[in-house]
């Protein structure tokens, strides 16, 4: 018999929902859910310089209407395909070839999504949804500009009282095989770009211009200065210079204009205040030679946070190592996700399968793997209802 979050995960596959058009994967959600006693709030936001994005909040009340609120986050969005043709399989089939599932979503995280949502329609008829309140914040914009999805929300959420005890985030976190890591925190990010102008000239003429590309050259060694040596849970925070570019298409010109862009994945010795304070302080220390030097911050600064490992990290820790046979490893690497949204409200995880294919050609995830997720998701939040608020 088939897993239903087997069949939901075929079901949302085919919905080629590439940021941020749902083409009706929320429908096929709220579907799901609604039968199983979740009310279904559709919400979409817009504004703050970027587009349109609808999303789910789902919640079910258990019928004490108190105890525990676990919340379940995660996205239904994905990342365009690329090359149709270079695909073994159709991106948006679902199709399932021995005992493999493929598409565009199949790991990154459809996947995530189907085992919590097939995982609750295993618990709806037990009663052990009953011993609190468990929702799920879905939206269809994480791959891209992340503006108006889950940040609003939990804005939205917390604006009507909802408070939550714990949550997970369905992301790929496993390395090797499901459930050897969890992710419970992420390094934060900012990104800019430091502009220098000088005078134009003839390379022949030297002393008629005023070359920019020297003070970018010592912007970047300073830059490249370590900012430290890590923590017990973070690597040392890195900066990479991304681009130099001085926009010269010619060998005897010296550009009047060079920019230098670079982003920093900083641990949690900083914050983006502190971060930006420092790398201004290192710009200040260049020689501008008689050049003017501009910095241009691009983007939100994404936040570092970490979920403390005791408490229901280590709790959810117990249930996987009672369930998998192994303790997972509680990780910090990678780039950023929607749990640093979440992080604001309460501690959080994220917790899923492996993400070998995520965002490549053949996306595809191990049928096998989806149930044994769903299964997880199940354990843990019967586990975690019962053993209450701590």
């Amino acid at each position: 018999m088939t897993h239903p979050a087997v069949s939901l995960l075929a079901d949302l596959i085919r919905r080629p929902s590439i940021t941020p058009v749902e083409e009706g994967v929320l429908d096929v959600l709220e579907a799901f859910l609604a039968p199983l006693g979740f009310n279904c709030t559709r919400l979409k936001f817009e504004g703050d310089g970027s587009y349109p994005v609808d999303n789910l909040y789902a919640t079910r009340k258990g019928s004490a209407n108190s105890g525990p609120h676990l919340l379940f986050a995660g996205h239904t969005d994905v990342v365009p395909p690329g090359d149709i043709a270079a695909w073994t399989h159709d991106p948006f089939s679902g199709e399932i070839v021995d005992g493999m599932m493929w598409g565009r979503g199949a790991t990154d995280m459809k996947s995530g999504v189907a085992a919590f949502c097939g995982a609750m329609a295993e618990l709806v008829n037990s009663g052990a949804l009953e011993n609190g309140t468990v929702s799920l914040a879905i939206t269809n914009d994480e791959e891209a500009d992340a503006v108006n999805g889950t940040r609003k929300i939990l804005e939205w959420a917390d604006a009507r009282g909802e408070r939550f005890d714990f949550s997970i985030v369905g992301e790929p976190s496993s390395f090797e095989t499901f459930g050897d890591s969890i992710k419970i925190g992420r390094r934060g990010s900012v990104s800019g770009r430091i502009t220098v102008t000088g005078k134009q000239g003839h390379v022949a003429y030297p002393q008629r211009a005023n070359n920019p590309m020297p003070v970018v050259a010592e912007i970047a060694r300073a830059l490249y200065v370590p900012l430290d040596e890590g923590t017990a849970h973070f690597q040392p925070t890195n900066l990479e210079v991304t681009s130099i570019d001085a926009g010269n298409p010619t060998a005897n010109v010296i550009p009047e204009q060079a920019s230098l862009r670079f982003n920093v994945r900083f641990n949690d010795n900083w914050t983006g205040e502190t971060l930006l304070a420092e790398i201004h302080k290192r710009l200040g220390a260049v020689d501008a030679r008689g050049t003017t030097i501009g910095f241009e911050q691009i983007g939100p600064v994404s936040r570092c946070f970490i979920s403390p490992p005791e408490g229901h990290v280590a709790h959810l820790c117990d249930v996987m190592e009672a369930h998998n046979g192994i303790r997972p490893q509680l990780s910090t690497i990678g780039g950023t996700s929607d749990a640093r949204f979440i992080s604001q409200y309460c501690p959080v995880v994220e917790c899923g399968l492996v993400g070998a294919t995520m965002h490549q050609v053949n996306e595809r995830v191990p049928v096998a793997d989806v149930e044994r997720l769903a299964a997880f998701y199940a354990r843990y939040t019967e586990a975690f209802l019962s053993r209450g608020a701590q």
